[in-house]
């Protein structure tokens, strides 16, 4: 018998969603790599997800363990994120640039275990830098006036507010047969629709350039 119906459930729908659009992406000319493996780690947390929620909180120490698992895939699929923004913000070879940006979540995370808070929760919370490092490369992209920054300032603002969603009063949700946790994981799925939408149309208008080049040469 499932131990967290809502939340395996939900989860399990937002694992099968990533790894189809990582599996579209990959077959998708023109997305780098980087964006398929953001996918395909997000995916897998998911899925770790609802393993967890399924079968593994039944035993604490377990649980505890395959938790730590799953913060492990998120922390690797946000560095795939960042390194994806760096790519498409500020050029290829900029790997100087990602490291100074992906030290700020890992630094303070390294603070706050220093003060004695080291756990799960704080290497989610301190990942949340991260994310602000890439919003902020994606909001001085749009200024530059960069093609793809309007998408995906809207997918990672979906992202985020999918976060605040967790904050929504259980009672709230319960004439839908919710709760925060699971409504938190469906927003996500918005999220990364959003997020691939952006990458695909991306490649899109690249293409339609090329083809329009391409026809002004030869006539």
């Amino acid at each position: 018998m499932v131990a967290e119906p809502l939340h395996a459930f939900t989860d399990l729908a937002l694992g099968v969603v990533a790894v189809v659009l990582a599996e579209r992406l990959r077959r998708t000319p023109g997305v780098h790599v980087h964006w398929q493996s953001t996918f395909w780690w997000f995916g897998g947390a998911a899925l770790a997800g609802a393993v967890h929620h399924a079968v593994l909180v039944r035993w604490p120490q377990v649980a505890e363990v395959s938790w730590a698992v799953i913060s492990v895939l998120v922390v690797v699929a946000v560095s795939y994120l960042l390194a994806g923004t760096v790519v498409e913000v500020l050029g290829p070879g900029r790997v100087r640039a990602f490291w100074l940006l992906r030290s700020i979540g890992v630094v303070a995370y390294l603070v706050t275990a220093a003060a004695g808070h080291a756990g799960i929760a704080a290497i989610l919370a301190c990942e949340s830098l991260t994310m602000a490092s890439v919003l902020v490369l994606w909001s001085w992209a749009a200024y530059r006036g960069h093609a793809l920054a309007p998408a995906m300032l809207l997918a990672i603002t979906a992202s985020g507010a999918a976060a605040a969603v967790k904050l929504v009063s259980p009672e709230v949700l319960a004439p839908v047969g919710l709760d925060p946790t699971s409504l938190y994981h469906l927003a996500q799925i918005a999220g990364l629709v959003l997020l691939y939408l952006a990458l695909g149309g991306a490649v899109w208008a690249q293409s339609s350039t090329v083809a329009s080049a391409t026809q002004s040469r030869v006539t």
